[in-house]
């Protein structure tokens, strides 16, 4: 009886410690259910530094998508994109027979389409609206593709044998330069070259049946769908068959070194740009050839394809010009130490926003048993935090979008927060594990989602949190208040760097940015902007009891 009561008293002892830590911990256990009701919890206001940083030439090699085309955007300048693949052969040393003559070779790049605008008709046809087109609709761009004299190694031979070779952004001219021939697409059909738009028109095609004169129509969804010159590839391709060259990709890549996608303006078109996935492009290579009987030694003619994959080494290549004086003004003279008033954020070779946490000023510090000591190394405002113990619910940057510079332009439709110390995603990142609509949409905790004005439906906002790194830098001593920063991003599950081709201030920047063409203006952290549109932290708490 004794051990029972003895048993019960500490069982009881054991519960009430255990009631008490859960209640001081409740608020960290239910952040993310808080939303923007905060209750009835304490509110703090943080000063941030942040301030503009230009992103120069940066790896763009094997990007999942890219861009291609011409954007002039009023609030950062002119970006033209050009593109360069190698070719993989979906069959490697094809057997060619006799008197191969082409019908038609075939380029074909699907579009991204926006699958909840996209109507069926009644007679099996489909009206789509293509997604990630930026400018004027049905604007015209020149589009020239040429064969490539640029071969792209897989590895660099300078930085040893398991370091991958980079492409950047800047190398347009070594393409260029090293383009062979006249251009592939040169049909006197002008919407595949000269006047090239990105058509949101399905394909169709109606095939009639010999024998029972049925006509079958076969559609396919929307996408650039060029023919090639037809000489070029008897040559390139048919003919090098007996000669070994199509024997193994390795083989086939340095003979073949690929394509290279050039665009300029058509007459005074604006232009427009698109983001695409080359790696579903094919070239399709339709011939006949003869077949000869094996018993009664007729001759036939017979239909056959080869198939060329734009699955090898890819480089993204960008030139920003006509620069609108703003921008440039803001990435090359940054107020490293109050910041700026602007934020110019902008994906490609482009820009982006570094920020510092908690004020500088560092004049005493706390020893471990709460005395009074000089300066630590740790913003006394951080310092002031930790000895009161706050218990952090949530933490917020709020990035006020400059609505009347961006007016004219497309929104990027997310940022990305990141940790710039260590070029990796912050603790927050890490921990959200909840779903949007898609992929780009998840960890809509961590948010950086565009919120759009309910009356203007243009962007008016982005809200970033920020919890679990404010609470590990107050509970833990030892943590360090990292440089933070922001970028464009293309798909939020993509969260490695990519490295500049010479580093400075930054050496790395997230290869999402590189993909996303857009940008946006950010009300920054100066003393001058406005209070209701100045960039803070909000930090939402409760006191310890």
């Amino acid at each position: 009886m004794r051990y029972n009561s003895f048993f019960k008293q500490i069982l009881l002892v054991v519960s009430i410690v255990l009631f008490v830590s859960c209640d001081k911990e409740y608020n960290s256990i239910g952040a993310d259910l808080l939303g923007d009701n905060h209750f009835a919890l304490s509110s703090y206001t943080s000063n941030v530094v942040a301030y503009n940083q230009k992103i120069t030439s940066i790896e763009s090699k094997n990007l999942p998508v890219n861009a291609l085309g011409i954007y002039d955007n009023p609030a950062f300048g002119k970006t033209t994109a050009n593109f360069a693949t190698q070719l993989i052969l979906s069959t490697v040393d094809p057997v060619i027979g006799d008197n191969p003559v082409i019908d038609n070779v075939i380029l074909d790049i699907p579009y991204f389409t926006d699958a909840t605008k996209t109507v069926n008709n009644t007679d099996g046809s489909h009206v789509y609206t293509l997604d990630s087109i930026y400018g004027e609709p049905n604007a015209k761009i020149k589009l020239s593709i040429y064969e490539s004299g640029y071969f792209m190694r897989d590895l660099d031979p300078i930085g040893g044998f398991q370091t991958a070779q980079k492409y950047f952004t800047d190398q347009n001219s070594d393409f260029e330069n090293l383009k062979i021939g006249n251009r592939l697409n040169d049909t006197t059909v002008v919407a595949q070259n000269d006047e090239f738009f990105f058509n949101p028109a399905e394909h169709s095609v109606d095939t009639k049946d010999a024998t029972t004169g049925v006509t079958t129509t076969t559609r396919a969804v929307p996408s650039m769908k060029l023919n090639l010159n037809r000489s070029f590839f008897k040559s390139k391709i048919i003919d090098a068959a007996a000669s070994g060259k199509l024997l193994t990709n390795d083989i086939f890549k340095e003979y073949f070194r690929g394509l290279y996608f050039k665009v300029e303006q058509s007459g005074t078109d604006p232009g427009s740009l698109a983001m695409m996935n080359f790696s579903k492009g094919t070239i399709t290579i339709n011939y006949k050839e003869d077949l000869v009987s094996t018993t009664g030694g007729a001759t036939t003619r017979v239909a056959k394809t080869i198939v060329l994959n734009m699955t090898g080494n890819t480089v993204s290549l960008l030139n920003q010009s006509n620069t609108k004086t703003a921008y440039s003004t803001a990435t090359s003279s940054a107020n490293t130490t109050l910041g700026d008033e602007k934020l110019f954020v902008k994906g490609g070779e482009g820009s982006m926003a570094v920020i510092s946490l908690f004020d500088k000023t560092d004049l005493i510090g706390y020893d471990a048993n709460g005395n009074l000591t000089g300066p630590n190394g740790v913003s006394d405002e951080l310092d002031n935090i930790r000895k009161n113990g706050w218990l952090i619910n949530e933490a917020n940057l709020v990035f006020n979008i400059d609505t009347d510079a961006m007016a004219n332009s497309y929104e990027p439709q997310r940022i990305y927060l990141f940790d710039l110390t260590n070029n990796r995603p912050v603790i927050d990142y890490y921990t959200d594990a909840s779903s949007g609509t898609s992929v780009k949409k998840n960890k809509t905790i961590f948010d950086g989602n565009i919120n759009l004005d309910a009356t203007s439906k243009r962007g008016k906002t982005y809200k970033i949190r920020i919890t679990d790194q404010i609470r590990g830098l107050v509970k833990n001593a030892d943590s360090t208040n990292v440089k933070l920063g922001i970028v464009v991003t293309e798909d939020i599950a993509t969260a490695n760097s990519n490295h500049l081709r010479t580093a400075g201030a930054i050496s790395q920047a997230p290869k999402a940015s590189v993909m996303n063409p857009l940008g946006t203006i950010l009300y920054g952290s100066a003393a001058t902007v406005p209070e209701d549109k100045r960039l803070k932290l909000e930090i939402y708490y409760t006191k310890p009891n």
